[in-house]
């Protein structure tokens, strides 16, 4: 049997792993239930990818995000690693081919989203596999506490104990505060004997920055000027990633933008431009930069700050992966603030508009009452709020809220690019060959271009099969779609459109069920997350502390290099003003233990920025210590 090193070095030329990877392959490899903490840029997929080599059979990977399964599959394809994926917008015969290949050992990794885990074809085909890891991305969204909570993850252990009883289960996420760390586990169903691997989430290379900025877009300019190389600028709307781009275009900056409503091929020649370094900037939303691996990204800048600390880290962590300095700057207002929390109502939205919303989707959709359950079709999310007069915002959060609960499944652009697979045995196949000069070539490309198109569904250039067949690409399309009439093969054109599938039979809107208690505990778990948010950028503290703090990481040295520590956003402390403040701090602790918002409440608010810059130096000295939940004590 091939060690997993051995496995490293011939699949992904590496020499060696980096910290804890092979101490959690070899956790799983020895049949343990494991939980991998890895900060964005730590490898995880090499976690699971690694063993799932190493052992015969297949494995299950688990994960919410059609175009980061897509990415991992193309990436271990080129590799040389058989792999799929079963999203929403394939046909029920392409899922079911897929699933009955894994059966018959096809591929070495099986990708699949946590509802489609749930269907019956899916419990019967894998249940027939030889599954030898059962790997949950994302896994924070397990848990109710996490930032991303999908309920569809909570069938999963149910899924495991009756389908898989023997496997082991690898979860994997990029960040997670101690209570889901140990949500995950629990509402995985870890065995005993488990084992978490946590790496620190400390980032001693990046400089993290809140900068209280009325011009924006100034300052952007001003930082990209004085901080060279690539980098990545995060903004809240689709619309303002062209509105960036463009201006910084009209100022010479080389920058594109990208977001989840542009088509696959410009998605991906905007992308692979960026990775290049074609392009210095993009401009983007929170769709970009998911498993992409871009070590020399020396800049990230926030316009506006994201919905959760989880969120920030993550974005923030693509900047520095190869371990020289690196900015994390986050432009900031108070009215910000006023936007955060606005965003918060509109994203919860009541249950009576909810059920509105369902009823307007059993219209559009044509689906009768009963039926529907594990039907997808094209959904165009603003045609439906015209023709049913809803306002957008409203209307997608009545949408994700149905999602969270099970009911739906949304995706943005599928992005496919068309797929075929030559169904015809070898002599229909020549016979109809022979009668068709150019589907001869057109066929005669596809074996050539694409080895084991007759197994299984491949995914194809048609400018690309247009050259090879000397045709042209209109005349390719009517060779195809001739040949699927014929049942030579079946040809599933490109979809450009979002998917919407029904999770579950369709059920009259009185019927809905909605669990009104988690969502309004969902409701407040979004506003504890928007609040944390506000009080890292509103805080004059340790930038770097105040993110480990809240990952579960007490006790952290000042980082040295934020702008708290640097001394920008800060008022001058002269020596007599701290000598008075510590001797205040002093009296409030030897009382007894405080937070640091215990100690600031103490205090006018005018006098608040000179008291943090005390606590500071009182850390830094060695005079007080921060206990394991936080508060702060003297030595």
């Amino acid at each position: 049997m091939a060690t997993p090193l051995s496995i490293l070095q011939q699949y992904w030329k590496y020499p060696a792993f980096r910290p804890l990877q092979e101490d959690i392959i070899q956790s799983v490899l020895s049949g343990c239930d494991t939980l991998a903490l890895l900060p964005t840029g730590g490898g995880k997929s090499i976690c699971y990818q690694v063993p799932a080599l190493c052992r015969e059979g297949v494995c299950i990977v688990v994960s919410p995000l059609i175009a980061l399964m897509k990415d991992q599959v193309f990436q271990l394809k080129k590799r040389g690693i058989p792999a799929a994926a079963i999203y929403s917008g394939m046909s029920a015969r392409e899922i079911d081919i897929t699933f009955e290949n894994a059966c018959h050992d096809a591929y070495k990794l099986l990708y699949l989203s946590p509802e489609r885990l749930q269907t019956d074809m899916a419990m019967a085909r894998i249940a027939r596999m030889n599954v030898n890891l059962l790997a949950v991305d994302e896994a924070h969204c397990v848990s109710q506490w996490g930032y991303d909570f999908r309920p569809p993850y909570l069938q999963i252990a149910e899924f495991r104990q009756h389908i898989l009883p023997q496997t082991p289960l690898l979860a994997l996420t990029a960040t997670a505060t101690p209570e889901v760390v140990r949500d995950i586990q629990d509402k995985l169903g870890f065995r005993s004997g488990s084992r978490v691997f946590q790496q620190s989430f400390e980032r001693k290379n990046l400089s993290y920055s809140v900068l209280y900025e009325a011009r924006k877009l100034d300052k952007l300019l001003s930082i990209l000027k004085s901080v060279s190389g690539s980098g990545l600028i995060y903004v809240r709307s689709r619309k303002e990633t062209k509105e960036i781009a463009l201006l910084l275009q009209r100022e010479g900056i080389s920058a594109d933008f990208y977001h989840a409503g542009l088509g696959l091929e410009e998605r991906n020649q905007k992308q692979e431009s960026w990775l290049q370094g074609r392009t210095r900037i993009m401009a983007c939303t929170n769709a970009f930069g998911m498993g992409i691996d871009k070590p020399d990204v020396r800049l990230v800048v926030h316009l506006a700050p994201p919905d959760s600390l989880e969120a920030y880290f993550q974005e923030a962590g693509r900047a520095g992966r190869d371990g020289l300095k690196s900015y994390a700057v986050l432009l900031y207002t108070p009215s910000d603030a006023d936007s955060l929390r606005r965003h918060l109502k509109q994203a919860h939205p009541g249950i009576e508009e909810v059920r509105r919303v369902y009823q307007a989707l059993g219209s559009y959709s044509q689906i009768a009452i009963g039926a529907g359950r594990g039907e997808s079709f094209p959904f165009d999310l603003q045609h439906f709020c015209v023709t049913y007069r809803f306002e957008q915002p409203a209307a997608y959060a009545a949408l994700r809220t149905l999602e969270h609960e099970g009911w739906i499944a949304l995706s943005d652009a599928t992005g496919a690019l068309p797929r075929v697979r030559i169904e015809a045995n070898r002599e229909a196949l020549y016979d109809y060959q022979l009668r068709q000069p150019l589907a001869d070539k057109v066929i005669q490309a596809l074996l050539r271009l694409y080895p084991g198109i007759q197994r299984e569904y491949m995914e194809v250039s048609l400018p690309t099969l247009a050259r090879y067949a000397k045709t042209e690409v209109p005349a390719l399309e009517q060779v195809l779609l001739a040949a699927r009439q014929a049942s030579i093969l079946d040809y599933q054109p490109a979809s450009a459109q979002p998917t919407m599938t029904f999770l579950q039979e369709r059920v009259p809107p009185e019927n809905l069920a909605l669990d009104a208690k988690r969502l309004q505990f969902l409701r407040e778990r979004a506003e504890q997350r928007i609040e944390a948010v506000i009080r890292y950028a509103e805080t004059r503290h340790c930038r770097s502390r105040q993110l480990l703090a809240y990952l579960g990481e007490f006790g952290a040295k000042p980082c040295g290099i934020c702008d708290i520590c640097t001394g920008r956003n800060t008022a001058e402390l002269s020596a007599d003003a701290y000598e008075v403040l510590k001797s205040q701090i002093f009296t409030l602790l030897r009382q007894r233990q405080q937070s640091v918002q215990m100690l600031l409440n103490a205090f006018p608010s005018r006098q608040q920025p000179l008291v943090l810059q005390t606590l500071e130096h009182l850390l830094a000295e060695g005079m007080l210590a921060e206990a394991e939940d936080g508060s702060l004590c003297l030595l």
